[in-house]
């Protein structure tokens, strides 16, 4: 049980799980749109354990001392990890079309300078009150919707738009349950929504972009049955977990059950893609 344990702790902490989310929400853009290619996919997830394990070191003296000990005590097994994963991300990268490419640059841009200071302010972007949020969802939406399409040659149109604002949307909703845990831990210059409008309040938000979510399918061309169907139970299991959100927490209230919302709603368009 103490080596299961172990192993899981150390899929959460090093950023498996939340990569393998970033893959799920990537297969889910590709196949509402039938593409069944690997490619983005399998980028996404190796870029991100690199992205956030480069962000967590980086960051390193900002985090809570047990999780310090934790990293300290695993650092050179995440070493190793995050330089195979940015191996295969370099070749992966190798293999992408050229305009991908430049519609990731900005959505990179977004998460190094998250951690790195900006070279004319001196600080990072987290930094800037009340953008921690919005740079999260808009890195997501764009990483795992308009770069996949477009390496697909998907033309970004209204629709494709519309795909965008919603997964910017689904993030907002869950990244909203770690802002809640972190109420008291996260400097209070972030300006996060529970520090500036309350945990009740910062729910109510979180409601209103399920349901700027959800309604959202309802005004594209292309919705179908199934699509709503999932889409109406991802909100409603979002929504739950969000209402039970609270500064004390489980550690892995938020970062397990909430993160795993996306693996959720992959499976659930895998099953509805066979009925």
């Amino acid at each position: 049980m103490r080596l299961l344990k172990c192993f899981f702790n150390f899929y959460i902490y090093s950023n498996i799980h939340v990569a393998l989310c970033v893959f799920c929400l990537v297969k889910i853009t590709l196949l509402e749109y039938d593409l069944y290619e690997n490619l983005t996919g399998l980028f996404s997830l190796f870029s991100t354990i690199v992205s956030y394990n480069f962000i967590r070191f980086y960051r390193i003296l900002d985090i809570e001392n047990w999780f310090t000990n934790w990293l300290n005590s695993n650092r050179k097994t995440l070493y190793t990890l995050t330089f195979i994963s940015a191996i295969i991300s370099g070749f992966l990268f190798l293999k992408l079309r050229f305009e991908a490419i430049l519609w990731l640059i900005p959505f990179i841009g977004f998460t190094l300078f998250y951690a790195i200071p900006l070279p004319f302010k001196k600080i990072p972007l987290r930094k800037f009150g009340g953008v921690k949020l919005f740079l999260i969802a808009i890195s997501w939406a764009g990483i795992t919707v308009l770069f996949p399409l477009v390496e697909n040659g998907i033309e970004i149109k209204l629709s494709e738009w519309l795909t965008f604002f919603q997964r910017f949307f689904f993030v907002i909703l869950i990244t909203i349950p770690f802002d809640i845990r972190d109420v008291h831990i996260d400097s209070k210059s972030l300006k996060t929504l529970p520090q500036t409008i309350g945990i009740k309040n910062s729910k109510i938000i979180g409601i209103l972009f399920a349901l700027l979510l959800f309604f959202t399918e309802l005004v594209k061309t292309s919705t179908k049955y199934n699509s709503l169907t999932i889409l109406f139970i991802v909100c409603v299991v979002s929504v739950v977990l969000l209402l039970n959100s609270k500064e004390s927490q489980s550690k892995y209230y938020a970062s397990f059950w909430v993160e795993s919302i996306p693996i959720l709603w992959f499976l659930l368009t895998i099953l509805g893609l066979n009925l």
